[in-house]
């Protein structure tokens, strides 16, 4: 995928923009993204947190479910994520998942933070050892071999789709 223009870019990214003022008029996160694909948004998302009760709903991962339901694949190789913000590590994260050719952003996590939306603690989580995080989080070795028959169950399957 070739990189977009200059003004291309900043027509996307306005568009992002647009959303996440619209979204705190109504009520929402100060937060937008669109998703791209050959010069056409496929896809727009609004922080939806609060009013949809899932903390899970930010713009950027709102986008990449609607852009995958709208292109009919779980894979949004050859398509781009404009957000108005820089994505937190979740969204960074499905932005991967969703194999998405490339990231644009306006606001900064800095910017993000002063608001009041700090995710420097999440970046902090991600690199601790599993014993030292804030949640307590553990393996149980017990149920290990268990568990991996769903992997060995996997590696089986003759109809699975490899993702």
């Amino acid at each position: 995928m070739s990189d977009p223009s200059a003004a291309a870019t900043e027509r996307y990214l306005k568009a992002a923009i647009a959303l996440s003022i619209a979204n705190v008029a109504e009520g929402g996160g100060p937060f937008g993204a669109v998703i791209v694909k050959n010069g056409e948004i496929v896809a727009r998302g609004q922080n939806r947190v609060t009013v949809s009760h899932d903390p899970t709903a930010h713009a950027e991962v709102v986008a990449i479910r609607a852009a995958c339901a709208a292109l009919g694949d779980y894979s949004l190789a050859g398509c781009s994520l404009y957000s108005s913000c820089e994505p937190c590590p979740m969204c960074l994260a499905a932005a991967y998942w969703a194999r998405l050719d490339a990231i644009y952003f306006a606001a900064t996590r800095d910017d993000a933070a002063a608001a009041g939306f700090d995710d420097a603690f999440l970046y902090d989580e991600l690199i601790r050892p599993i014993a030292q995080r804030t949640i307590p989080t553990a393996a149980i070795a017990e149920l290990r071999a268990a568990a991996e028959a769903a992997f060995a169950a996997w590696n089986a399957a003759q109809t699975k789709t490899p993702y």
